[in-house]
């Protein structure tokens, strides 16, 4: 399957009933990175985004064995707590040499969740003695959204962004692995020194958005 096939059939179907009541969603995380591309992605759809730890919930466990799984998780943890419609997001970075790590795991990669600097500084160790054309990667996104706690028909939306590890750091911009990622649809630069539009224009985790909004959009109540 090549990636035009494969970015067709994680698209959401237009015709998908499905229908968010009030304008208000919860995103569980806490990851206030997601949180800014999120809410810019979303404006203009009518929807506002709040943080879970807005409402005092904490993180859930993610005991899933895919990005599909916790993102439900997420999502089912957050809506059950809040009452509330809520969106997960499960992300992460497979790099090709390493068949696929950190994958589930990027987050927490070097050990502490959420240090940014610790993961890269493993990343580019794992891959010291690895020579740029066999350095290939992509960022996986799936987003999970669902009307309630208890909700058995999820609306998800996966998405890819496919580049290469660079061998240092570059730019300031961005969150988590952004500036060792080179990503083919970049003009050259990394994720951390895209113009933030185009990076949510292009992203995995902007592709995944769009299509969602797609379904809200045109379901949304008058």
């Amino acid at each position: 399957m090549n990636r035009q096939t494969q970015e067709q059939c994680n698209t959401p179907s237009a015709g998908s009933r499905f229908t968010v009541r009030g304008s208000r969603l919860v995103l569980a995380s806490g990851n206030a990175g997601k949180l800014a591309e999120l809410r810019e992605l979303l404006q203009g759809s009518g929807v506002g985004l709040i943080a879970q730890s807005q409402l005092g919930i904490d993180d859930a466990e993610e005991t899933g064995l895919t990005f599909i799984e916790n993102a439900i998780l997420k999502a089912r943890h957050a809506a059950s707590a809040s009452g509330l419609p809520a969106l997960g997001d499960d992300s992460g970075l497979c790099v090709d040499a390493l068949d696929g790590a950190p994958g589930l795991y990027s987050a927490r990669y070097a050990g502490t969740h959420g240090n940014a600097r610790a993961n890269i500084e493993k990343l580019l160790c794992e891959l010291n003695s690895v020579p740029g054309d066999k350095r290939g990667a992509y960022f996986v996104c799936v987003l999970a959204l669902l009307r309630s706690g208890d909700d058995p028909d999820p609306l998800i939306a996966h998405a890819r962004w496919h580049g290469r590890i660079l061998h240092a750091p570059r730019g300031e911009r961005g969150f988590g692995y952004d500036p060792v990622f080179l990503p083919d649809d970049g003009n050259g630069a990394s994720a951390a020194e895209l113009d933030p539009g185009l990076k949510n224009r292009i992203s995995h985790r902007g592709k995944a958005l769009a299509r969602l909004r797609e379904v809200l959009d045109a379901n949304r109540q008058p």
